[in-house]
């Protein structure tokens, strides 16, 4: 890994032992960089996460690749910070990829209702592909508000995928076009 501090000076000056961030410039990626986050994110230590993310944002770059494979565990406010992450970077033209996630804590993005909202890649070369690309092929057709087919509730989807509805907790399967189907 990069010395954080040669990326963002001063970035190392506060530890947290319960989540160790280090950096590495995301190569091929315009202010790109890649986050990889060893531990866990709860109630506790949030607002360090918080800081220290914000701290990159604030230093330029917008386009951030969350490495989540050594993270074991994410609450609720875990979640949440991502989300605060994506909402400053995207009115600056940036965004969230999240890489590797292990499968207990994808299941909470789920179980939330999240996984709609990131972009999720299983290697850093999906990442930097989409990055590359930008969202072009998403942006002609999401975001997208849909009917759910078994209960009719309006559903607001931002990219094609598996999401369960939060009326009936059915299964929707919805593609590239945005069409929609049960599954």
């Amino acid at each position: 890994m990069d010395n954080n501090n040669a990326l963002i000076p001063g970035f190392d000056q506060e530890k947290d032992d319960s989540l160790t961030i280090n950096l590495r410039k995301a190569d091929g990626v315009k202010n790109g960089l890649s986050i990889y986050l060893s531990g866990y994110i709860d109630t506790y230590n949030s607002s360090y996460f918080q800081k220290k993310v914000s701290q990159i944002i604030e230093a330029g770059y917008i386009n951030l690749i969350f490495n989540c494979s050594s993270l074991n565990y994410v609450s609720s406010t875990g979640i949440g910070s991502f989300t605060v992450f994506l909402k400053m970077v995207k009115p600056k033209g940036g965004d969230i990829v999240l890489l590797e996630i292990q499968p207990k804590v994808y299941e909470v993005f789920q179980l939330l209702g999240f996984s709609q909202f990131f972009n999720i890649k299983n290697n850093l070369e999906e990442a930097v592909q989409f990055f590359s690309e930008g969202s072009i092929t998403a942006s002609s057709v999401f975001p997208l508000v849909i009917s759910c087919p078994v209960c009719t509730k309006k559903l607001r989807a931002t990219k094609a995928g598996r999401f369960r509805c939060s009326g009936c907790k059915s299964i929707l399967a919805i593609n590239d076009h945005g069409e929609v189907t049960l599954g």
